[in-house]
């Protein structure tokens, strides 16, 4: 299987939420066990993980990575990333996704 070292990113998922603060243990558990794994599989890797703790903007950013947009439209149609998504949105708030041109650095 491939990884992040192992790829040419071309374009950044990037998610966007506040952790509830009852679910935080759920949350870690979900994301670490379940949520990067699975994605991964879909060749669609982690890259960053922001902490925004200043300005009028959820505190947790995400930013994954994958080399092609056919990948992402596979990942956006699949059954697996619904379930995948719909159970982080359980233990998050203020939930916002979006797809860039990847660039170093961090981008909005």
């Amino acid at each position: 299987m491939a990884s992040f070292q192992h790829i040419r990113p071309r374009y950044k998922l990037i998610l966007f939420y506040n952790i509830k603060r009852d679910k935080q243990d759920q949350y870690y558990r979900y994301m670490l066990s379940s949520f990067v794994p699975d994605i991964q599989k879909l060749g669609v890797y982690m890259h960053m993980v922001w902490h925004v703790a200043y300005g009028d903007y959820p505190m947790r950013k995400i930013e994954f990575v994958t080399e092609s947009a056919d990948i992402l439209r596979r990942l956006f149609l699949s059954d697996q990333w619904d379930d995948l998504e719909n159970k982080l949105q359980q233990y998050v708030d203020d939930y916002e996704r979006k797809v860039v041109d990847y660039r170093t650095g961090f981008q909005l």
